[in-house]
């Protein structure tokens, strides 16, 4: 077709094509349009690695960017264990692997149950894991699970009392690899093992102030009331609260990348019985600006209004933001670029599938890590007591309540019992004892 309007343009010139002009003034902006949208997409992972029969583990791997990694390491052969919060036995779980096994022609994936909003959920799977003899496989772990408090949202507690953003995004991600750390030092010294953290720009701009995240000191926040007059006092504790919001999902980040750096020192220290090097690496990965669920919930403040402006939108994000499928590329290619599974260095940072240094000098203060690995240690140890405590209360409520429960019916069927018995003691009319008294 092209090669007939040529053609006609040459020998009866171009004003004789239809619609020449109106095409040529739409095609620039459409070229345009194009260039913009593989720029915003960023780079794409171009490595290959084999992945049948390695076993990787991943959270947040329902949804977004993590629904992205374990749809494509699946293609490629890997055993994928989910870590989710829902029981395996939940019907749109079900549902999800069984259309994630169709999709992808691999029947090894799997899902367990892992709430990161519970210290308990969390050992009580890390602990069965570690506990198999012998050592289970175990290639790589990719942490993409987290939550984001929306624009000027309220702050949410978890049953263990601390901040959710803090507890999903940073301590869930310490106490699990504090407790796999026996298992994955156990690997053999052929196997190629990562550790992949899932981070994002915001960690410039975190504060390192661990403190704030008890359940009581954010309570004591959101609760204090102004003493100043009017609205004037109303709006500067909104900002403030808004601004905090805003400072704990960095600072969550800040110390996730943190403790990845004090993690792949902690890996390193360890003196192998075979005495072969330490085969396993930590990376840490920014995937960008992505069009997730998290994304959309913060971006439209957790409201109604909020969607109807997104959806309305929605081209600008589409042309700017990229998808789940995008934003996996530099998470592909930690898991498979051959040269981060050589060596002896880590943690590596990389975005738009490239290594890049990191921008804050925290990351690598080993007086600043020590201090967060500390002080996270003593929280995990002391929400454990508390939550050991609540967990034996309710135990015992429970079986006080299962008792009283077994009394009432004890009771009530020897009344009925009894009643029954004086019922049959009774002479009633027509009854041969009766007629005989007659």
């Amino acid at each position: 077709m092209p090669v007939h309007f040529i053609i006609k343009g040459l020998s009866e010139g171009f004003p004789s094509i239809p619609y020449l002009y109106p095409v040529l003034k739409v095609v620039p902006w459409l070229l345009l349009l194009a260039v913009l949208k593989v720029y915003f997409g960023g780079a794409r992972n171009k490595s290959e690695r084999l992945m049948h029969s390695k076993v990787v583990m991943i959270t947040g791997g329902t949804s977004g960017i993590g629904a992205s990694i374990a749809h494509e390491l699946a293609s490629r052969g890997a055993q994928i264990i989910l870590l989710t919060q829902h029981p395996p036995s939940d019907i749109f779980l079900v549902d999800y692997i069984q259309d994630l096994r169709n999709s992808t022609k691999n029947q090894l994936i799997y899902a367990e149950q892992v709430d990161l909003s519970s210290l308990h959920s969390i050992r009580t799977f890390a602990t069965k894991w570690v506990d198999n003899a012998p050592p289970r496989r175990l290639d790589m772990i990719i942490l993409c699970g987290n939550t984001a408090v929306p624009q000027g949202g309220k702050k949410k507690i978890t049953k263990d009392g601390l901040d959710e953003e803090w507890q999903v995004n940073y301590l869930a991600n310490f106490h699990l690899l504090s407790i796999l750390s026996p298992a994955i030092r156990a690997q053999p010294p052929d196997r190629d093992i990562r550790i992949v953290f899932a981070t994002c720009s915001s960690y410039i701009g975190g504060t390192m102030d661990p403190k704030q995240t008890e359940g009581a000191a954010i309570a004591n926040t959101t609760a204090t009331k102004p003493r100043g007059k009017g609205k004037t006092a109303a709006a500067t504790r909104t900002n403030t609260n808004k601004r905090k919001n805003h400072n704990m999902f960095g600072m969550t980040k800040l110390a996730l990348m943190t403790f990845a750096n004090s993690f792949q020192s902690h890996l390193s220290s360890y003196k192998r019985p075979d005495n072969f090097p330490v085969n396993a690496r930590v990376l840490i990965v920014d995937p960008g600006f992505c069009r997730t669920p998290g994304t959309r919930r913060w971006l439209t403040r957790g409201s109604l209004l909020g969607l109807l402006f997104y959806l309305m939108t929605w081209p600008l994000w589409w042309l700017i933001l990229k998808s789940p499928e995008q934003g996996a590329q530099s998470f592909l290619y930690a898991t498979m670029e051959a040269k981060f599974g050589r060596g002896t260095g880590g943690p590596y940072l990389i975005k738009e599938c490239r290594e890049v240094d990191f921008l804050r000098k925290e990351i690598k203060d080993e007086a600043i890590a020590k201090q967060l690995w500390e002080f996270s240690e003593k929280q995990i140890e002391a929400k454990e007591k508390e939550g050991a405590v609540k967990r034996a209360l309710e135990k015992k409520e429970k079986e006080e309540e299962e008792k009283k429960k077994k009394q009432q019916q004890d009771t009530s069927t020897s009344t009925t019992t009894e009643g029954s018995g004086s019922a049959k003691s009774q002479q009633t009319p027509g009854s041969r004892r009766s007629r005989k008294a007659k």
